[in-house]
């Protein structure tokens, strides 16, 4: 079982609103499908983020954040708008995976998704089971939530990932993004990053803290959250690799879902 998500900013060009990289999404489908037809007993979840799309949309009307005391009409709208633009970015990638000859239905978490303070507490994850024994290729991706609290929320990838693996119990966990890995600062404006090749589970706040003495951590935010939420993972389900790489080049993925070994960027372990 092999957990896949396609990032945001690999999908999409994140500077423009709502700009899908077309060329992009269909090449990775065709990868995909390349390393299905030479291991067809392959078990794959794809997830994908939201780029351009519901990020444009949620921090707009901080949706993440949940409704604001007198803003409940604005709220809302923003919830609603921001589910449809995540909503229209899977329909691009599911029909992409669709054309290249792959079985892959979506699920938006928006539909069953309880959360609790940001905090997501249940999903439904039968159908999800149900579809991986049918043979299909399910797709879930960042959506909204109704949230106990907050009234509303997002839930990331990462997030539903981390719902679904002691469930589904993936051998593996690759974040297919534009950067070679995790790497010591922000690689587009340090040009001296490099990335780790490695980074234990059980040594993370370390790391994190010695990177942080030199602002990496600072403009890595985003990075270092998927990464913690990953690490958690690691810890609790030993066997797990997670894998944080580049697909823009042709052949990356279709590469790091046959051969573990040929997964460049860094590897996430206990």
């Amino acid at each position: 079982m092999i957990f896949l998500k396609l990032g945001g900013s690999l999908i999409t060009d994140k500077r423009r609103r709502e700009t899908p990289r077309m060329d992009v999404i269909r090449r990775l489908a065709q990868e995909i499908a390349a390393a299905k037809q030479v291991q067809p007993n392959m078990r794959l979840l794809v997830g994908h983020g939201s780029g351009s799309f519901g990020h444009f949309a949620g921090r707009e009307y901080n949706t993440r954040h949940g409704i604001r005391p007198g803003e409940e009409a604005r709220g809302w709208y923003g919830f609603a708008a921001t589910g449809a633009a995540a909503a229209r970015l899977n329909r691009l990638v599911t029909d992409a995976l669709v054309e290249a000859g792959l079985p892959a239905f979506s699920f938006a978490p928006s539909a069953t998704a309880r959360c609790r303070a940001g905090q997501l507490q249940e999903l439904a994850w039968e159908p999800l089971t149900r579809a991986l024994e049918a043979g299909l290729l399910p797709v879930i991706y960042g959506d909204v939530a109704f949230d106990e609290e907050w009234g509303c929320t997002i839930v990331s990838t990462e997030e539903l990932f981390a719902y679904l693996a002691p469930i589904l119990r993936p051998a593996r966990i690759l974040l297919a993004g534009t950067v070679d890995g995790v790497c010591t600062a922000d690689p587009l404006s340090h040009p001296d990053a490099v990335p780790l090749a490695e980074i234990r589970a059980s040594q993370l706040e370390a790391l994190e803290a010695e990177l942080g003495s030199s602002h990496g951590v600072d403009v890595t935010g985003g990075m270092w959250s998927k990464v913690r939420i990953m690490a958690e993972l690691v810890r609790h389900q030993p066997g797990l690799e997670v894998h944080v790489f580049s697909a823009e080049r042709p052949g990356a993925l279709e590469a790091c879902l046959l051969a573990p070994a040929e997964c460049a960027g860094t590897r996430l372990v206990l």
